[in-house]
């Protein structure tokens, strides 16, 4: 069986795409899931904001259909072998790769950056390396950490011995692709403020959802084809269409709809279908947090008893422990 491993940076309230390319993905079938808060900590935060968005994004996951019986879902702070095996990562990296990793260009080099923003990849590498993981499924964003990973691993198997499975990357869902409604050249981002009008929040209200759907930017044309090039705008509705109705080509429904206002209506209706069931279900785990508090822990003992093996193995290798 192929292992798969994936997590999700409560940077923000989860959004749509979110759903889309990544949670909806993660219910069909069996992995290891996690809440990677550690990664949070890179940038400036609020603390208690933090817990929030972390506790709100663990019930999400739970919401969002992974069971918790046949996949493993936890808090990445609450298994330490993370944090643990990042550090014999960082005693493999070099730091010409650490500082062409996009994020850190993109968002450090300047006096008050964090060292760990720097650092990150290495934990991000220790993820996925402790779970002798096979695929990531992640957004095209991550790709270059996971490639970095893929390397680390090949590195430290050619100096102290074969320690880590070589993951691989998983292709990216459509639902992966999922762009800002406001700026439709821009991912749809949980990061973005709370109030980003281009964003829709799983747990956004139906009359907030369709706001947001109508407002959506096309353009001037007034002709529904699936373009990115020409029309990201309205292959950004076609897109959130053809993943909410399960359908694989988004083009081949562009033909449905004569006007914008329609391909609008027909978008709202779908989305707000989608999150209807996932916003119940969230309710009610909220209002049972014992429940949730448990399923959290019992899953990070199941992560650190098959994370403590390979740890391990590592620590063996290289010459500690």
């Amino acid at each position: 069986m192929t292992r798969i491993l994936s997590g999700i940076t409560p940077s923000g309230h989860l959004t749509l795409g979110n759903y889309l390319g990544a949670l909806q993905r993660f219910a069909d079938g069996e992995g290891t899931y996690f809440v990677s808060d550690l990664h949070a900590l890179t940038t400036e935060h609020d603390p208690r904001r933090l817990r929030a968005v972390t506790r709100e994004t663990a019930l999400l996951f739970l919401a969002s259909g992974i069971d918790p019986e046949r996949s493993t879902v936890f808090l990445q702070s609450q298994v330490h072998e993370h944090a643990e095996l990042a550090y014999l990562i960082e005693c493999t990296v070099y730091v010409g790769e650490l500082g062409r990793m996009i994020q850190f260009k993109q968002k450090g080099g300047r006096p008050r950056t964090r060292a760990s923003l720097f650092t990150y990849p290495c934990l991000m590498a220790a993820d996925i390396l402790l779970y002798d993981t096979d695929a990531v499924p992640v957004g095209g964003d991550q790709d270059q950490h996971v490639e970095l990973a893929r390397d680390l691993a090949i590195r430290f198997n050619r100096l102290y011995g074969e320690t880590f499975v070589v993951p691989r990357l998983a292709k990216a869902a459509i639902g992966a692709r999922i762009a800002d409604l406001a700026d439709p050249t821009s991912k749809m981002s949980k990061s973005a403020p709370d109030d980003a009008a281009g964003v829709i929040r799983m747990l956004d209200e139906p009359d907030v959802v369709r706001r947001k759907v109508m407002r959506a930017v096309t353009d001037s044309s007034g002709t529904v084809r699936y373009d990115p090039d020409q029309q990201p705008g309205v292959a950004n509705l076609l897109d959130i269409l053809a993943c909410c109705t399960n359908q694989p080509d988004p083009s081949s429904i562009a033909s449905h709809y004569g006007s914008y206002g329609a391909l609008k209506g027909a978008v709202a209706d779908v989305v707000v279908d989608t999150l209807r069931p996932i916003q119940k279900r969230y309710a009610e785990l909220a209002a049972d947090p014992e429940y949730v508090v448990g399923v959290l822990a019992d899953g990070a003992a199941r992560a650190s008893e098959r994370a403590q093996v390979v740890l391990y193995r590592a620590k063996e290798a290289i010459g500690v422990g």
